[in-house]
Order: structure tokens, then C-alpha cells, then sequence
């Protein structure tokens, strides 16, 4: 007896055993973010900005983004655990993109809460490495998103789309300033003009990637905001404490806008394209008729 096609569809939207399977992993990766993060603000341990020997203070380096910066990581544990509850939908067990992500937001969290317990012991280059593949997992979740659009309204824009762009561009940000971070802690000297030219170069570089990935991913505004966001505050950090350099406050704030700048411009780009696409058929429609 052969199945109906009605019954066919709604057993390929029952949640498999690999479904839960997920869904739990990326619950448990939540739990242990929260608990990285308790450590990361003294409720267990140090406070990050005193650990590592203050390698990761606000006034440690030249690419450090004034304390303030920092206030995003509230927004983006807030868009984690609302992910979390989320992926936990009926209507979202099944979800391509849930299906997509779930894995790799689930390491994002875990990664999270490793760069925060190794800060607590110092070990500042380990930490490099955790950054790097935190951002390189982040980049790969947001290039999914991209490929894989699915269904796309506001709470999926805001707790899907919004979380993982803003917490791509501002680890982007994060780990410039984490190599900074363990260079210095090497004792390589940040003091002279030459070291203000380097710093330029690098959040001028930045920028320049920042405008690559946002290319590969169509220009999402939430990763533009996350990264001029602290980039900015580099540009506030070094025009209003130490180590003061004027020259690379004001390269931090150009990097800043010209992250927003190449958005905006990749964004646009994309609606022409969009906009001549949907006249050339509604052309083609013409013509055949």
C-alpha cells in the first residue's frame, strides 16, 4: 500500500532523532556560555579585563576598544539564548536553517566559554587560536544563512540573522585586538610612530575584510553594525586613553565608515541587480504574450 503524498510530507516534518540530538547539544553549549560568561565578569573568577595579566584591559594596547565597546556582548547572549529557544520550536525542529546552524552555533557557544576559561589562566596565545576558529565558525554559520535563506520573517531575521551578523562583526573587531593582546604580552614594544602606523594598517585591514565577508554574505547590515561599532570605540580608546594616538583614532573611525560605506554599496548593488532581474522577466513576460 503506498503512502499518500499528504502523509509523506508530514513524516518528513516529524523531527528525527538527529534533530533532538541538536537541539540538546546547542541547549547544552547555551548552559556552558552562561557559565563561561559568569566567569568572564567575576561572578566565579576574573573579571576578563584583569586576567592574563591585564593583557585584555581597555588600556593594554593600541587596538583595544574603549570599556564600553564590550556592552555588545549583553545583545549578542541575549540573541544566543533566544536562538536557543528558537531552534526548540515545533515549527523550527525541522527548519533547514536550524538544521544548518544548529551544529556550528552550538560550537560558537562552546568556543566562547573555552576563550574565557583560558584567559582566566593566562594563557593569552591560546586564546588567539580559540578567537580565530571562533570567527572562522561564525563565518561559515552566516555564509549558510546566505545560501540557504529559507524562511526569513521577523522573528527569524531578528533572532537568526541578527545574532549570528552581529557576533561575526564584532568577534571580527575582537580578534585584532586579542593578537594585539598577546604580541604585547610578549613584551613586543607598542610605543613610537612606527607602532601607530602598524595599528593603522591592521584596522584599515580589517575593514577590508570585513568588506569581503560582507560580500560573500550580501551586505548584512548587522555585521556592518557590530564591527564599525567596535571599531569606533578603538577610535574613542585611543583618542581618550592609554596609549592616546590621535593618528590611530582617526584610522579606526575611516575603518569604521568604511565598513558601513561598502555595505551600503554591496547592498545597493544587490537591489539593482535584484530589481533588473524581476523587470527582465516581467519583459520576458511581455514578449511571449
Amino acid at each position: 500500500m503506498t503512502a499518500s503524498p499528504a502523509s509523506s510530507r508530514r513524516t518528513e516534518l516529524r523531527p528525527t532523532t538527529a534533530d533532538r540530538i541538536r537541539q540538546i547539544a546547542v541547549t547544552v553549549s547555551e548552559i556552558a556560555c552562561l557559565l563561561g560568561t559568569l566567569v568572564g565578569i567575576g561572578v566565579f573568577g576574573t573579571r576578563v579585563a584583569e586576567s592574563s595579566g591585564g593583557s585584555l584591559a581597555a588600556d593594554a594596547t593600541l587596538l583595544a576598544p574603549a570599556g564600553t565597546a564590550f556592552s555588545i556582548w549583553s545583545v549578542i547572549y541575549l540573541g544566543l539564548f533566544a536562538y536557543t529557544v528558537w531552534q526548540w520550536l515545533p515549527s523550527r525542529a525541522t527548519d533547514p536553517r536550524a538544521r544548518a546552524t544548529g551544529w556550528l552555533a552550538a560550537a560558537s557557544m562552546l568556543l566562547n566559554a573555552g576563550w574565557l576559561l583560558v584567559t582566566q589562566q593566562g594563557w593569552i596565545w591560546t586564546s588567539v587560536g580559540i578567537i580565530v576558529a571562533l570567527v572562522l565558525v561564525l563565518g561559515l554559520l552566516v555564509v549558510r544563512l546566505t545560501e540557504l535563506p529559507g524562511r526569513r520573517g521577523p522573528l527569524d531575521l531578528l533572532v537568526v540573522d541578527g545574532t549570528f551578523g552581529l557576533y561575526l562583526g564584532w568577534v571580527s573587531v575582537a580578534t585584532a585586538a586579542n593578537v594585539a593582546a598577546a604580541f604585547v604580552d610578549s613584551d613586543v614594544p607598542q610605543e613610537g610612530r612606527g607602532a601607530e602606523w602598524i595599528g593603522v594598517a591592521v584596522v584599515l585591514g580589517l575593514a577590508a575584510v570585513v568588506a569581503a565577508v560582507q560580500r560573500r554574505v550580501g551586505g548584512r547590515w548587522a555585521v556592518a553594525a557590530a564591527s564599525a561599532w567596535g571599531l569606533s570605540w578603538i577610535a574613542v580608546g585611543r583618542a581618550t586613553d592609554e596609549p592616546r594616538s590621535v593618528l590611530l583614532a582617526w584610522g579606526a573611525a575611516a575603518a569604521a565608515v568604511l565598513v558601513v560605506l561598502a555595505t551600503a554599496s554591496l547592498r545597493r548593488r544587490a537591489g539593482v541587480r535584484d530589481g533588473a532581474g524581476r523587470n527582465g522577466a516581467a519583459q520576458n513576460g511581455a514578449d511571449q504574450h
